[in-house]
């Protein structure tokens, strides 16, 4: 079985300039835990998920220092800690988006998509064809397929 014969083609998408508030109310609206995030001419750019909106509810987790011999070494999470800074002040979907999607062919096979959600820890797959989204194929569509064998 192949990623085009689960995939859903109705996808939902943000748009880079949608307000933080408006990104919150699609996925609260639809009931969906994450959207992908499309440019001007409808091209993939990111994607925001559930997980990135609560970093506006948080604070950022300040990295872990050691000083030695007065110099100050990070030992946890710098990067993390701007990542987390950025999505805290965050206005618009392009400043809280993730831009390094994980994305799939619609002719790849349902164990590709199942391995990569695995490998890569996430919930979605954009289905892509010359950039543009064809659909989405989630971990629920996956597990659809095992109660319809």
């Amino acid at each position: 079985m192949k990623v085009k014969d689960v995939m859903q083609t109705n996808v939902i998408t943000i748009r880079t300039d949608m307000e933080i508030k408006e990104v919150a109310k699609i996925l609260y609206d639809h009931q969906i835990s994450g959207a992908p995030v499309v440019d001007s001419e409808g091209k993939l750019v990111g994607i925001v998920s559930e997980g990135d909106l609560l970093h506006k509810e948080t604070n950022p987790q300040i990295p872990g220092v050691v000083g030695i011999l007065g110099a100050l070494i990070y030992y946890r999470g710098v990067r993390q800690y701007q990542s987390d800074l950025k999505k805290l002040i965050a206005l618009q979907a392009s400043e809280i988006m993730t831009s390094q999607v994980v994305k799939i062919n619609k002719e790849a096979s349902i164990e590709e998509a199942a391995s990569l959600m695995v490998s890569k820890k996430i919930k979605r797959l954009p289905v892509i064809e010359d950039g543009k989204i064809v659909g989405i194929v989630t971990r629920m569509d996956i597990i659809k397929t095992l109660i319809d064998d």
